[in-house]
This record gives C-alpha cells, sequence and structure tokens, in this order.
C-alpha cells in the first residue's frame, strides 16, 4: 500500500505508541507533529482533520446506511447477506417502503449536518481573523469543500431540507424551515467555486489523499449533472480533463487493489489504514470492505456479506467487458462444488459464504488482499474508499457534449473509456461511432453503469435521466414510485421541530 496521510488526532496519539509495526506509515510525519515546513499549511488543521475523519464514518460513506440510501436503490444492487440480517433494510431500500421512522434516516441526516456544523463553526472562526496565511485559505476551502459535498449528499436524498451556513450558539438555532432545493445548490455552488480558488492542484507526498482544486471542480461538475446543467457541467469537466492532473493509465483490474491506492486516476480518495496493534480500528480505518465483504466462516469470515450485485448488474456487462469480473467477486456456498465458479483473480481465490446467503454475488470493488488478511484481520480495516475517480469526470464531459450536440467530442471521451477497459483486446467493446443523439446518449447512460457499476450514484444517475421508474419496473423493483425519488424526512427530526419542519409529499 501506498503510505497515506492520517486525518484524526487521535489516531496521532495511538500511533505513537504503534508505529513501529505499521509499514503504511514509515515515511509519513504523522499529523499534529509541527515542523517548519507546515507553518504555512494553515492553523486549523485540527478542526479539518476532524472532517476527514467524519467524511468516511459508517454513517457516511463505509457502513449500512451509506449503502441503503446511495445504492440498494438501484436496480444492480441489493442489501444481499441473508433474509434474517438487516431484514427492514431490504424492505425500505431495496422494495421502496420508505418509513419516516427507519433509524438510517435518521443518522444520515444527523451525521450530514454534523460535518455541515463543523464546517460552519470553522468558517466562522476563519472569517474572524483579520490575516489569514494561504495555509489558512487552504483550511477554509476543505471546510467549504465538506460543507458542499454533504450539503449535496442531503439535496438528493431530501430535496428541500434546512440551509444552515451559520456557527450555531444555540441547538434551537438549528431549528429552521426548511430552504427550496435551488438555494441548497446556489450556497453549494458558492461554497465550491471558493474552494476551486484555494485548493492546490497538487499536495507533496506525505499529505495523499488530502483535498485538491481536482476534488472541488470535479464535485462541482458532479453537482451540475445532478441539475442536467449542461454547459457548466462541460465546462467543470473539461477544466479537470485540460488540467492534465489525472490519466486511465492504471488498468481497471488494479483500480481496485491495493497496489493502486492513490493512482493516476484518483480524484477524491479516503485514507484508511491499519496497523499491527490496531487491525480493526475505525479510528484509523473504516468497515466499507467489513460490510461488504464475504459472509463465511473461518478464513472466509471477511464481513457481512451486504451490498451486493445483482443479476441484473451481471448481465448488464457487453460480452467480453473485463469490467464484469473486477465488479463481481463470484463465490460458492456451503456444499457447493468449486467447479461452478470461475476463480476470482488476482489471487485465484474460491470464496466460501454461509448456505443462507441470498446473493449470488459480492462486489469485488471491496475484495481485499489475503497478504494483508493475513498482516492484520480479515476485514480490510486499511481498505481506501473511492469516490470521485478519473473515469467518472470523462464520461461527464462525454454526457455533457452529446447533450450540446459536439458529438465528435462526446464519442472521444466515450472511447478514453471504452479503450481502457478494452485493454488492447480489440475483439471487444467496440468503438461507438454513430453521431445520432439518442444513440450516443444511450451508449453513453450504459458506460456510465458498466464502469462505475457498485459505486455510489447509479439511482441518482436514473433520477436525473427521467427514466427511475421504468429502469426499475422492468427489473422487477415495481415498488418504486414517483414519490420515491426523495426520502421522507426523518420522523425524530419532525418531531424535534415543534411544527418547523415539513415532510417530503406523500409521505404524511
Amino acid at each position: 500500500m501506498k503510505n497515506k496521510y492520517i486525518y484524526t488526532l487521535i489516531a496521532v496519539c495511538m500511533l505513537a505508541f504503534t508505529q513501529t509495526g505499521c509499514t503504511d506509515l514509515l515515511d509519513q510525519h504523522p499529523q499534529g507533529e509541527l515542523t517548519d515546513k507546515d507553518l504555512n499549511a494553515g492553523t486549523y488543521e485540527t478542526e479539518v482533520f476532524a472532517m476527514y475523519a467524519a467524511i468516511r464514518g459508517y454513517h457516511i460513506t463505509s457502513g449500512t446506511t451509506a449503502f441503503d440510501i446511495h445504492c440498494f436503490r438501484s436496480e444492480d444492487a441489493e442489501k444481499g447477506s441473508t433474509s434474517s440480517d438487516g431484514s427492514a433494510h431490504a424492505e425500505m431500500f431495496d422494495n421502496f417502503e420508505y418509513t419516516a421512522t427507519m433509524g438510517a434516516l435518521a443518522d444520515y441526516w444527523k451525521e450530514n449536518y454534523a460535518i455541515i456544523h463543523k464546517a460552519n463553526s470553522l468558517l466562522d472562526e476563519i472569517q474572524k481573523n483579520t490575516h489569514p496565511t494561504e495555509g489558512d485559505l487552504i483550511n477554509k476551502s476543505e471546510a467549504l469543500f465538506f460543507r458542499a459535498y454533504t450539503y449535496f449528499n442531503l439535496v438528493r436524498a431530501f430535496g428541500e431540507v434546512p440551509l444552515i451556513d451559520f456557527k450555531l450558539v444555540n441547538t434551537d438555532d438549528a431549528n429552521i424551515a426548511k430552504s427550496p432545493v435551488s438555494d441548497i445548490y446556489k450556497l453549494i455552488d458558492s461554497d465550491l467555486t471558493e474552494a476551486e480558488k484555494h485548493l492546490p492542484r497538487t499536495w507533496e507526498s506525505q499529505y495523499i489523499g488530502r483535498l485538491s482544486w481536482g476534488a472541488a471542480r470535479s464535485l462541482h461538475a458532479r453537482t451540475y449533472m445532478m441539475r442536467n446543467d449542461w454547459a457548466n457541467m462541460n465546462t467543470a469537466a473539461m477544466d479537470v480533463i485540460s488540467s492534465g492532473l489525472y490519466n486511465l493509465n492504471t488498468a481497471y483490474e488494479k483500480i481496485f487493489r491495493e497496489e493502486s491506492e492513490n493512482c493516476s486516476e484518483s480524484i477524491f480518495e479516503l485514507q484508511c489504514t491499519a496497523t499491527q496493534a490496531m487491525p480493526g480500528s475505525g479510528e484509523i480505518g473504516s468497515q466499507f470492505a467489513q460490510v461488504q465483504g464475504v459472509r463465511g466462516s473461518g478464513d472466509w469470515d471477511l464481513g457481512w456479506g451486504w451490498h451486493a450485485p445483482t443479476e441484473e448488474m451481471a448481465k448488464a456487462f457487453e460480452a467480453g467487458d473485463p469490467r464484469k469480473d473486477e465488479t463481481l467477486l463470484y463465490f460458492i456456498k456451503t456444499g457447493e462444488d468449486p467447479a461452478s465458479i470461475p476463480a476470482n483473480k488476482p489471487w485465484g481465490e474460491k470464496p466460501v459464504a454461509g448456505a443462507g446467503v441470498m446473493n449470488k454475488y459480492y462486489n469485488k470493488k471491496a475484495y481485499v488482499s489475503p497478504d494483508f488478511r493475513k498482516t492484520f484481520d480479515r476485514f480490510g480495516y486499511w481498505y481506501n474508499i473511492r469516490l470521485i475517480r478519473y473515469s467518472d469526470v470523462v464520461l461527464m464531459a462525454a454526457e455533457s457534449a452529446n447533450e450540446l450536440s459536439k458529438t465528435a467530442e462526446a464519442q472521444n471521451y466515450l472511447e478514453m473509456v471504452r479503450a481502457r477497459a478494452r485493454g488492447g483486446d480489440n475483439s471487444i467493446l467496440p468503438k461507438v461511432t454513430s453521431a445520432d443523439q439518442t444513440v450516443l446518449r444511450n451508449a453513453i447512460r450504459h458506460e456510465r453503469r458498466v464502469e462505475l457499476g457498485m459505486e455510489f450514484d447509479r439511482f441518482y444517475d436514473l433520477v436525473r435521466w427521467g427514466i427511475a421508474k421504468q429502469v426499475l419496473h422492468a427489473a422487477g423493483k415495481t415498488g418504486y414510485q414517483d414519490r420515491h425519488e426523495l426520502l421522507p424526512l426523518p420522523q425524530v427530526e419532525i418531531d424535534r421541530s415543534s411544527g418547523v419542519l415539513i415532510q417530503n409529499p406523500n409521505y404524511n
């Protein structure tokens, strides 16, 4: 694994006692150890690093809550595991039986707002600084990014939400009415535009994984994409492409392996690690791989088995597409014939899951190295979380170009992604040559589905394209209705507001 910069002060204190047993950290100075080189890196790093730790939290990106809201609602993913494990999650998110009292909704709401409040407090502190350094402005930009990121989570999930862009003095200050979606996006645009001014293009190696200009500009493109704002989406995506900071040189089969963490197409990647003394610490790592790991026993007890690819996902790949075997982790159940499945690359393993597991596949994009399993534990706490990849940005450029009738550009960017996936085998994934806008649109949508399969945003793609009901019903998810585009507001928040918060339409 490449060196990783740790983003929590508590981890620094622990690492002082454990660093000798951890190959991850040998070449870094730990956060909190001030050197002359750090003096212009900002005086607010403690608060900023707390936000890095929070963003990889269980309810935001690495646990069942995150997968509930971002993943299970598409046709390509399901809860998986056994029927008795988390059955309420399956009913609510796989089957669209939303209930406002579901704890996952309250957790998602609370943890996103917790980061917003952290950001607001820091921004208020920096505002009072009459002589901010360049490093302070970088810290400010990091806080603005995280506020934009979490508001983007909330506005996609719930639509109108309370817009709180100020430091809370009393808890009652947060009890305000919902703001229009347009106002939420206005704040997101403002935050990201300001962050783009001061975040560096690159960082020195000891700060690997820290937010950059490219992360802010790419997130901005994604927010325009959700609004189908093709012109601004195209400008933002093209800015990232033209920067030359990223490329598609990493082979697809290596992107999600430990050896390629923070590779040349990594734009926003949450850093996780483990040590021999703390193999399963959520303070320096995450449960991302554990929640999705093979649900077996003994050596094959790799996790809980949640967030599983469906047969719809398996059928989406074109014949011979190598990305299929890098998205689906094949396994057998206890007592089944090992010859019935292919060995999973790159380690030639045939995992054995419990007999009660319902799904047919696991998510291979959370498949961890057996060497590290032996060194630390089986659950992959060290596994980085890839949140924005360059191929996503290239496909954003392709989609927006096509909608703006820039056919040649759209074809070119689509081909860039397909060529990397093809890996030199010209007998598969033929180049898309049609100049018909509808044909090209469908090809780009297909490419997003298979290139980004089992990542975080398929459901939101279906919603913004206006085809969620059509696609989900065709896949057998007939519980989906138009109101399910948005989640109900958590009932506990409505009750706490004493009537200030109004439930989303058709959930009363």
